[in-house]
């Protein structure tokens, strides 16, 4: 069988690599720290699977319209008005099957071939991967710790060329749990709109952003920017991995185009999981969610104090969002593969290296995701104080 240049040319999602290697250690009888997916152990809201039970009783669940349920739109959009500080029209809200088929639809809508999209180095190899498939040329730019290892309006401006058509961009960003400050943010994005280039801004991880110097809740680049492409899930904040569902805000001319698109793509987003996610935005189950963000944040100080304690890591920007931590591993003398190889091996913590995750020294780099327990976190402190000693 012969597969396309695309297949050949993807690589390995080295997060899922080490699972796979550490799963096969645990089959063995080792127990295995996973510190390599960035997976909340929280699970889905209380009230969202009472409600999936409730609905599981034979009912019909026909397909929905392939931008969502209009109640959940108008839910999302009640939630970005209230708690991201973004008010929406309902219209531009489209539902999605996560937040990979929004990424989906938007490189679908926007790139065509030979097109050239600015990425920041590091960043989630995925969302590159879907450009790539278009037929983008993307141009991963180093970033560094000196700019939080975040895509800013300069760097942007310096690249462009007569070939770039658009940006991508998280914040916060994984693998780093690093923030582009919201004006900062604003200004990558009208430098953009100002070259008449498209921007897809990633806030998968926006809800568990910390608070703002002034200690207001994260914002919404929607609110400042409607020409934005803005992409958001339930997988982070509600802790619905797997149940599939995500949504993007798009500007109100784009809504045809997606529509046509989803239809052919996916069909519609899962019907159940559209009816039970609306149990997502009402006060109780904000609570749950609020609450679980701030277990992240103790989570989060854990870790940094623990790693204080490991001479040879070194942690040069830290987080304040999403549930990742970017270590520097030069001190240990060993490339990221090489440390991760061993982390594994000898004090059964699993990891990422760098190169999962872009080209700009990543072999110095390695993502830790701290989305398991404390206790876990513990012991995984302690191994690797101890395989480091």
């Amino acid at each position: 069988m012969e597969f396309s240049r695309r297949a050949h040319a993807v690589t390995p999602f080295y997060a899922m690599e080490y699972g796979r290697r550490a799963a096969e250690l645990e089959a063995a009888g080792t127990h295995v720290v996973k510190l390599n997916i960035g997976e909340p152990d929280f699970g889905a809201p209380p009230a969202f699977l009472s409600e999936i039970r409730r609905i599981s009783d034979g009912r019909p669940m026909p397909y929905t319209s392939a931008l969502g349920t209009p109640q959940l739109r108008e839910a999302i959009a009640g939630f970005s008005t209230d708690r991201l500080g973004a008010p929406i029209d309902p219209r531009r809200v489209i539902v999605t099957t996560g937040a990979s088929a929004a990424l989906l639809l938007a490189c679908a809508a926007l790139i065509d071939p030979g097109d050239e999209v600015l990425v920041a180095d590091p960043s989630y190899p995925c969302n590159r991967r879907f450009a790539e498939s278009f037929g983008a040329q993307v141009r991963l730019l180093p970033t560094g710790p000196n700019r939080r290892f975040q895509l800013d309006a300069q760097t942007a401006a310096a690249a462009w060329t007569d070939r770039t058509r658009g940006v991508m961009t998280a914040s916060p960003a994984n693998p780093t749990g690093t923030s582009l400050p919201y004006e900062q943010l604003l200004a990558l994005s009208s430098a953009v709109a100002d070259r008449g280039g498209w921007r897809i801004i990633d806030e998968i991880y926006l809800g568990l952003a910390d608070d703002a110097p002034d200690g207001s809740p994260p914002k919404s680049i929607a609110a400042d920017d409607p020409g934005a492409i803005v992409v958001n899930s339930f997988s982070k904040y509600f802790g619905m991995t797997g149940w599939r569902l995500g949504w993007m805000v798009i500007p109100e001319q784009m809504i045809p185009v997606a529509e046509k698109l989803a239809q052919n793509y996916y069909i519609c987003p899962p019907t159940p999981a559209q009816v039970a996610a609306l149990t997502c935005f009402t006060p109780e189950t904000i609570a749950v969610a609020q609450e679980r963000r701030a277990v992240l944040r103790r989570r989060r100080e854990l870790v940094l104090d623990g790693l204080a304690q490991i001479p040879s890591l070194r942690v040069p920007v830290a987080p304040d969002g999403a549930f990742y931590i970017y270590l520097d591993v030069s001190g240990t003398g060993m490339s990221a593969t090489e440390f991760c190889d061993q982390a594994l091996a000898r004090a059964h913590v699993a990891m990422t290296p760098g190169k999962d995750f872009g080209d700009a020294d990543a072999e110095r780099y390695v993502r830790l995701s701290y989305a398991t327990g404390e206790q876990e976190l513990q012991t995984g402190l302690e191994r690797l104080g101890q395989f480091l000693a």
